[in-house]
C-alpha cells in the first residue's frame, strides 16, 4: 500500500515541482486553509508550545505567530518538492550563503580544518543543506534519521544530495567519526530534536525543562573541532540567506555543558527575532526532567 501510494504521488509531486513561484504559493495559500482552519493539523501541539514559551505575549501576539508559522510550514514543504528539478544556479537564486558566513566556511578550508555544524529546524533547513554544499569547498556531511517508508526516504535521499551533500544515518556513528578524521569536512548535525531521556543533556530552552543531544558537544571534544552556528534566515516567501557564525574555537577551553549551552542560546535568540519559522508542530518537550 505504501509503495502504491508513493508511485501514485510521485507524478503530481513533480508537476508541482516545476511550477512558476507565483503559482507554487498560491496553492501553497489554499493549502494552509485546509490545514489550518478545516483540518487543524497539530494545532494543540502549537498552541501549547506557544503559550509555555511565550508566556510574556498577549493571546492576539501568540495567535499571529500561530497562523504565520502554519503559513510558512506550507510554503517550505512546497519548496521542498522543487528539489526535485531545480538547477544549482536556479536553486542559488533562492538559497545562498551570505558573503560573511562564505569567509568563515572559507578561512576554515584554508586551514585544513574540518568543522562542526550545528543547526535547528529553523528557517528552510532542508534548503539550507544544500546551500552549504554549494558554499563551502568542506566535504558537506548531514546526519539524518531515514524515513520509516522506504520509497519516500529515497525520494528524499534524492533531493538532499542533489547538490553534493552527503547523508549519514543517526545510527552510523562510528561511519561517521571515520570520515570526518579521513575528509576535510562540515559535518552537520540538526540538534533541536528530541532525544532519549537517558542520554540527554537537560537546560531550560524557551522557559521550559528541556533535553538536548549531546553530539554536538561530543564530537567536538572527540575529534577537537571548532563548532559553527547556521541559522537559514527568510527574507521573503522562497528567497533564503544561510549565516553562520563561530561558536567554538577550541573545545578544550570549555566545561561540560557549555558548548551545548552556546549553540542552544543562540537558536533560541534566533527563535525570538522569528518565531514563525522555527518547528513548533514538533513534540519537543513530551519528555520530562528526571527528578
Amino acid at each position: 500500500m505504501k509503495a502504491l501510494l508513493f508511485y501514485l504521488l510521485l507524478p503530481l509531486l513533480y508537476c508541482i515541482a516545476i511550477l512558476p513561484d507565483f503559482i507554487l504559493y498560491r496553492i501553497s495559500d489554499c493549502v494552509f486553509f485546509i490545514v489550518y482552519h478545516i483540518l487543524g493539523y497539530r494545532k494543540k501541539i502549537v498552541r501549547k508550545n506557544l503559550s509555555l514559551s511565550f508566556p510574556e505575549k498577549s493571546f492576539s501576539e501568540k495567535r499571529k505567530i500561530e497562523k504565520a508559522f502554519y503559513k510558512f510550514l506550507c510554503d517550505s514543504l512546497f519548496e521542498t518538492f522543487e528539489m526535485l528539478v531545480f538547477s544549482k544556479e536556479n536553486f542559488s537564486k533562492h538559497c545562498a550563503l551570505h558573503p560573511d558566513a562564505e569567509k568563515i566556511f572559507q578561512r576554515y578550508y584554508q586551514q585544513n580544518q574540518s568543522i562542526v555544524v550545528v543547526m535547528g529546524h529553523y528557517g528552510n533547513w532542508e534548503w539550507g543543506g544544500n546551500a552549504l554544499a554549494i558554499g563551502c569547498q568542506q566535504d558537506t556531511q548531514i546526519v539524518y534519521h531515514p524515513l520509516s517508508n522506504p520509497h519516500f526516504d529515497q525520494l528524499m535521499y534524492k533531493m538532499r544530495t542533489r547538490f553534493g551533500v552527503k547523508l549519514i544515518g543517526m545510527k552510523e556513528t562510528g561511519k561517521l567519526v571515520a570520515s570526518v578524521k579521513k575528509n576535510l569536512s562540515a559535518l552537520v548535525l540538526i540538534a533541536d530534536q528530541a532525544p532519549r531521556v537517558e542520554n540527554a543533556y537537560w537546560t531550560t530552552f524557551l522557559k521550559q525543562d528541556t533535553p538536548v543531544f549531546r553530539g554536538p558537544e561530543k564530537i567536538c571534544r572527540k575529534l577537537n573541532l571548532p563548532l559553527v552556528f547556521i541559522s537559514v534566515h527568510r527574507l521573503k516567501r522562497g528567497k533564503y540567506e544561510v549565516h553562520a557564525e563561530t561558536l567554538v574555537e577550541n573545545p578544550s577551553e570549555y566545561a561540560e555543558g557549555e558548548i551545548t549551552e552556546k549553540h542552544c542560546r543562540k537558536l533560541e535568540e534566533d527563535i525570538h527575532a522569528s518565531p514563525e519559522i522555527w518547528l513548533w508542530s514538533h513534540k519537543r518537550w513530551k519528555h520530562k526532567r528526571p527528578v
